[in-house]
């Protein structure tokens, strides 16, 4: 079935068409899971199939990202598929060693060519748990190591938001066949969207290049396994239950942001809306120590971090957890 977008006039028909277009292999079978999905909160897996047909439909505008991470995605495949000798002996490898490189190379091949070089590109696996079919497309392995490309911003890299879910979605891939990724460790290739050279020059923190590498420790094959039979539990618990009665989404699944402690210096201000403080503080003992330099005048007021996650979310439409959230101030549209 088609997808279809809102608020497709905003966007440039020449734009529209590259934003619209999904070269996704989805599987509409109830018992396929992906990975990714397996990664995802239990109310992002079970509330979206709620949403009537034609409501909560994405904006169009919104795929930006998405579709550009794609795109990067797709030249980095066209480049191995189509180009890898010249490429390599552009950085100047020996031919005796692109000679051994074998593209999505099937296991009778590798038996004639025990010495040969395996790399496999944007492979769907998949393996039976049950009742469910697991399956995962990994972006690249090269060598039994598997290793995926984000193209994301500097924060996420920065503020590390995905080192729990990247070895688990590594560890999943494992899974789906350890004889192709028989590595213990993974690893991420950051390209980054909004790399500042000035920043890289100032702060020890910023990544260097635009591009940086992470490495990260798969799980064991049983602690893996064990991780998607306990998510499937879940997953069968909640898929019928109430809303209500769905567990919350985490800080963390939020992707809520650190809070910030504001000092006033005139403490009426701290209670009146868009009122700006006179400084701002990560953290309590700072905003503090600030306040009695100042001779104890004023009031430090603690302001919750802000959450994202639910802009981006395929459920939004029928959670009430982002009701609560536009309520109390902590997500704002």
């Amino acid at each position: 079935m088609t997808a279809r977008y809102a608020n497709v006039s905003e966007v440039p028909l020449a734009l529209a068409v590259f934003l619209a277009s999904d070269f996704y292999d989805h599987d509409d079978n109830p018992n396929t899971i992906s990975a990714t999905t397996l990664l995802k909160p239990i109310r992002q897996i079970v509330l979206p199939s709620r949403i009537p047909e034609g409501e909560g439909l994405v904006n169009l505008a919104d795929m930006m990202n998405s579709r550009m991470g794609s795109a990067i995605h797709d030249g980095i495949e066209k480049a191995w598929l189509t180009n890898y000798r010249e490429a390599m002996r552009a950085i100047g490898l020996p031919d005796r060693v692109i000679s051994k490189v074998a593209i999505n190379p099937d296991p009778h091949t590798l038996e004639l060519n025990p010495d040969a070089i395996p790399i496999y590109l944007e492979q769907r696996l998949k393996r039976q748990l049950g009742k469910w079919t697991i399956t995962g497309k990994f972006d690249f392995v090269g060598e039994g190591r598997v290793q995926d490309f984000k193209s994301t911003s500097t924060f996420t890299y920065m503020k590390q938001t995905g080192s729990d879910k990247y070895p688990q979605q590594g560890s999943i891939y494992r899974w789906l066949n350890p004889k192709m990724i028989h590595q213990d460790q993974m690893d991420i290739h950051y390209i980054f969207t909004d790399w500042k050279a000035a920043l890289s020059k100032t702060d020890p923190n910023y990544p260097p290049r635009r591009f940086h590498k992470q490495s990260y420790q798969l799980m064991s094959l049983p602690e893996t396994e064990n991780f998607i039979r306990q998510k499937l539990m879940l997953i069968e618990k909640y898929f019928d239950a109430p809303e209500e009665e769905i567990p919350l989404c985490s800080d963390d699944d939020l992707w809520r942001s650190e809070p910030v402690f504001k000092y006033y210096k005139d403490a009426a201000n701290a209670n009146i809306p868009g009122k700006r403080s006179t400084k701002n503080f990560d953290n309590r003992q700072d905003a503090v120590l600030f306040m009695s330099e100042k001779g104890g005048v004023g009031v430090v007021k603690e302001v919750p971090g802000q959450v994202t996650a639910c802009k981006y979310c395929p459920a939004f439409a029928a959670c009430s957890q982002k009701d609560q959230l536009i309520a109390s101030g902590d997500l704002i549209l």
